[in-house]
């Protein structure tokens, strides 16, 4: 039937207005006229509202037309509202929020047509069984799982936050609405305001919240730590630390020969004595060991970082560019043990070494320079000791025989 233009009800849309298929349909309607009529429904005082096909009335409007060709639906408001849907569904200008918006409104709609699940367009149509909505996703060209996911989006991102994204690229990224969608509303609040502010992406917005948030932490741990140690001096003196560095003099149990023994460089410590030193009354509650062994002595190694009241946590390996002595390899590697106790936080992440260390032999038994300026770097914040230091080393306490 040809329906006066003016006699029609455009309400609220479910689907945003496209300008350019607005202008498309116009050049269309111009040169073949127009092929598909919209859908309405009638209303109180003759008049009619709209239902299905706003873009092509909007071009009829753009062609000053004054009639257009229209079909009319006959149902109730439950489904003339479906009809609208599935219309707009057909479609392939819908973002993905909006196709989720869609698919969960219309599955709500499907549950109150439950039992009266039959209705017309036009006066003459075929009367025909609702659709589910998977059927609906699907002649749309949305998989079962796609429409699972957008139903989803839809129903766990809350309004305020639909509305933020609404025209971002985010609305149209599966991806990224569904780790949104993921989220408690009040951090997806904060994550849209970040978006609005010119995040790119809602994981590089987490990312940055949450490296905040830990980094924040951090801060918050390493105060509590420096403000625990400050001047507390219970062992000769020295205080108390959260970061110990430590070199012990190992006696080894067998030498490779008389004139190869440790003792010849400088006076060396039984396992015994070495676990029995006081080294946890110099420990913060929270704090870490960096504790050298080489690979002879690894498990004692470990003995002594427990008997210190430490946890082993990890370890870094000292590669030499030269060949050491050996009794069943020739060595020329070295252990870094690492162990914690208490709550001392991780280094950030820029601040994590690499696990290699490569550097070449010095003086016997002395230790790279580099490693200094990698603890410095892991902990800049916090108080330091050497233990068996050799020499006193700007900003850190040492303890030992050398000093």
């Amino acid at each position: 039937m040809k329906l006066d233009i003016a006699r029609i009800q455009v309400g609220q849309r479910k689907r945003k207005l496209d300008e350019g298929k607005v202008r498309s349909l116009a050049e269309s309607f111009e040169s073949i006229g127009q092929l598909q009529p919209i859908t309405v429904e009638q209303c109180e005082y003759g008049n009619y509202r709209m239902i299905a096909g706003l873009h092509r009335l909007e071009a009829a409007k753009l062609l000053g037309w004054e009639s257009i060709e229209a079909q009319e639906f006959e149902g109730d408001a439950v489904a003339a509202e479906l009809a609208e849907i599935d219309e707009n569904l057909m479609r392939n200008d819908l973002t993905v929020l909006e196709q989720g918006e869609h698919l969960a409104r219309r599955q709500e709609l499907v549950g109150f047509k439950q039992g009266d699940n039959r209705f017309t367009i036009g006066r003459r149509a075929t009367v025909a069984p609702l659709k589910t909505t998977l059927e609906i996703a699907k002649d749309a060209g949305i998989s079962e799982r796609s429409a699972h996911n957008r139903i989803s989006v839809a129903r766990n991102i809350v309004p305020e936050v639909k509305d933020a994204i609404r025209n971002t690229e985010i609305a149209n990224s599966t991806t990224q609405l569904l780790e949104l969608a993921r989220l408690a509303p009040e951090k997806q609040v904060e994550v849209a305001k970040g978006i609005a502010e010119g995040a790119s992406s809602i994981a590089e917005f987490i990312k940055s919240i949450d490296g905040q948030k830990r980094e924040a932490r951090r801060i918050e741990r390493i105060d509590k730590i420096n403000a625990a140690v400050e001047n507390n001096k219970p062992l000769n003196g020295i205080g108390v630390f959260p970061v110990i560095y430590a070199d012990p003099p190992w006696e080894y149990d067998h030498p490779i020969s008389d004139s190869r023994r440790i003792e010849n460089q400088y006076p060396t410590m039984s396992l015994d004595e070495i676990m029995s030193l006081p080294v946890k009354d110099i420990a913060a509650d929270d704090a870490i060991l960096f504790l050298w062994v080489t690979t002879p002595m690894l498990e004692k190694g470990l003995k002594v970082l427990n008997a210190w009241g430490f946890d082993y946590r990890t370890s870094m390996v000292w590669v030499k560019p030269s060949i050491g002595p050996g009794q069943w390899v020739r060595q020329r590697h070295e252990y870094l043990l690492i162990g914690v106790r208490g709550d001392i936080p991780t280094p950030k992440g820029e601040d994590k070494p690499d696990s290699v260390i490569e550097a070449p032999r010095e003086e016997h038994s002395k230790k790279p320079e580099i490693v200094y300026d990698i603890i410095e770097r892991m902990y800049p914040e916090l108080p330091k000791v050497e233990l068996f230091s050799r020499r006193k080393r700007e900003n850190w306490a040492a303890w030992g025989n050398e000093i």
